[in-house]
């Protein structure tokens, strides 16, 4: 793991701008209740990016690291797929869903617009 860790850290490193085609990535998200931490999530992806007519898209799997507040850490299987499109020069659309694989899925979803001045 520590391997695929340094080496994915190097690839982002040495990435510029968004390139089609294959990339990994470490993302952490955490959750608080005002100031108090509740948990993190962090990933550990491979995916595949590109565009086509118009159309950015991408989707990545790996596994993920949940470690809840005074909770016993716990590591699954995640995936997500996602894209952005534009409607003009300055409205823009995006989209993603995330799925945990476990006992019982969960999923969550994303949909957004993004207006730019």
């Amino acid at each position: 793991m520590k391997i695929f860790i340094a080496s994915s850290a190097l690839v982002l490193m040495s990435a510029g701008t968004a390139l089609a085609g294959p990339y990994a990535v470490i993302e952490t998200n955490s959750g608080f209740y005002g100031s108090d931490f509740t948990s993190s999530v962090t990933d550990f992806h491979i995916g595949y990016e590109d565009t086509f007519n118009g159309l950015s898209y991408y989707a990545e799997i790996g596994p993920s690291s949940f470690n809840p507040d005074g909770g016993e850490a716990e590591t699954l299987l995640t995936t997500k797929a996602g894209g952005s499109f534009d409607f003009s020069d300055k409205l823009s659309g995006y989209t993603e869903l995330a799925i945990t694989f476990d006992d019982t899925n969960s999923y969550g979803t994303k949909l957004g617009v993004k207006y730019s001045f």
